[in-house]
């Protein structure tokens, strides 16, 4: 497990969250972020502010419903506690990198204790 291992649970809960509003839907979200904002797909887990901001200025406060449904779907995905040090500041870019860093700190346990089986 890796950050691209990462990137890719986090493009996966993107595309799960954003189907829940139609495939059709998806797809011109995607054509959207990409032609207006300059955003493509695969550059999502590198631009996670870029990506929010958009979502921000197509949906309104719509994103925040769309946010919640990635955040869950990225939760199922990496099988981490993710530990926020200010949940007075809760944003979406904000769990983002709390979850890549409680991942990528459970990866790092997990290659501790199997080391320490030797």
């Amino acid at each position: 497990m890796s950050e691209k291992d990462f990137g890719r649970f986090l493009l996966e809960a993107v595309d799960e969250g954003l189907s829940s509003i139609g495939e059709c839907s998806k797809l011109a979200i995607y054509f959207h972020l990409e032609k207006g904002f300059k955003v493509k797909r695969h550059e999502i887990p590198h631009k996670i502010e870029e990506f929010t901001n958009a979502m921000e200025k197509i949906f309104g406060l719509g994103a925040n419903f769309l946010e919640i449904l990635i955040m869950k779907r990225l939760h199922e995905k990496i099988r981490q506690n993710v530990e926020l040090k200010n949940s007075e500041n809760f944003t979406f870019t904000a769990y983002v990198a709390a979850a890549k860093q409680s991942f990528l700190r459970g990866k790092r346990q997990r290659v501790l204790v199997n080391a320490n089986r030797c």
